[in-house]
């Protein structure tokens, strides 16, 4: 087994995600944003993209600079801006003006609120809005204070024939105190409500990426995310590379089961782990088949018991590393290279 150069040798850019690998709730994750500082000393371009839909561009690279993130207005990608962007494109292929549109409502932040205003149309919170009225349109983002009313507004005008709009379908959020409903349940909550569904601008469309790329000027990005259905998905999307870091939603196990649209190209513990070697997974010759190693691990998996057999030439085998399960994932995704079901097969460790 050879261990390659630091992950981040390969790359010209990092895209960053936020909630789950720079800060979770209004704190930082340990030793993260020294890591992101680290990378722009090192000669590496940074861009933040966040489904996060409730704070200004502003907002969020002010919060980021005091946790000590190298951040600027101009490198925050925001859904709520993408949203808008969205919700310009549906009004332009049905023929129509943001004058012509109609008022849209807002379930969302003032911020959402007013880049809606910004590009033209007229805006109103949803909370605000006549439950007997017709609207032209509704464009839902997350915002703590929303509540059943806003909600049930946007329900009505949606049934009543508006274009609807999410700026992100996130099912839960990071905060400091745990997991939280993010703004895809919520979007869910009206979407049972109508039996319809909207139009999404956050990840995991691979819009905000290329953006943000572009922007850098970047020709060999990398995404990075601690979830699998919006961060890895979206760069995959956008046929980026990605990195699965484990501080926030997504563990090893749900990486190893994941469908193949979100399979990380790269899986870390920590940002801190991009300076480290980088060890790949290498099909094993001494066991044949479907046997993989990665540094003291070695993974074979069995398609008729659907367990993988981890090994380790190492006497701390009582305690798997992240390598073991790089490892996991190379003998699982070779042998079911296509999955569009969450499954996690039983993975059998020495000693446990």
């Amino acid at each position: 087994m050879t261990r390659a150069d630091a992950l981040l040798l390969s790359f010209d850019a990092i895209l960053s995600d936020l909630d789950g690998v720079v800060y979770a709730g209004a704190g930082a994750i340990a030793g993260a944003p020294e890591a992101l500082t680290e990378c722009v000393k090192r000669g590496l371009q940074v861009a933040f993209i966040t489904n996060n839909a409730s704070r200004s561009p502003e907002k969020v690279a002010e919060h980021l600079q005091e946790l000590g993130a190298p951040a600027t207005t101009d490198n925050v990608f925001g859904s709520a801006d993408a949203g808008v962007r969205l919700l310009l494109d549906v009004v332009t292929e049905r023929g129509l003006t943001p004058d012509g549109t109609g008022t849209v409502l807002v379930a969302g932040s003032t911020y959402l609120e007013q880049q809606v205003q910004a590009a033209g149309f007229t805006a109103l919170r949803a909370k605000d809005a006549d439950g007997h009225g017709t609207y032209g349109a509704v464009i839902q983002g997350f915002d703590p204070s929303l509540t059943w009313s806003d909600l049930a507004n946007a329900s009505y005008a949606i049934n009543r024939g508006a274009i609807w709009v999410a700026t992100n379908t996130d099912y839960t959020i990071p905060r400091a105190e745990g997991i939280a409903p993010g703004n895809g349940s919520l979007v869910n909550a009206v979407a049972m409500a109508t039996n319809q569904y909207p139009v999404v601008a956050g990840k995991p469309a691979p819009v905000m990426f290329e953006q943000a790329s572009q922007q850098l000027g970047s020709k060999q990005p990398v995404v990075v995310g601690d979830r699998l259905d919006t961060d890895i998905r979206g760069g995959n999307a956008a046929s980026i590379p990605t990195i699965l870091v484990l501080t926030g939603i997504d563990t090893v196990e749900t990486a190893l089961g994941a469908l193949t649209a979100e399979r990380p190209t790269f899986m870390v513990k920590t940002l801190d782990s991009l300076f480290e070697p980088y060890e790949t997974p290498e099909l094993s010759s001494e066991n044949g088949g479907n046997s993989w190693t990665c540094g003291p691990w070695t993974a074979q998996f069995d398609a008729s018991s659907d367990t993988i057999a981890m090994t380790s030439n190492s006497d701390n085998s009582d305690d798997p590393d992240v390598r073991a399960w790089r490892a996991a994932c190379a003998a699982y995704w070779h042998a079911v290279p296509e999955q569009e079901e969450q499954h996690v097969p039983h993975v059998s460790f020495p000693n446990k």
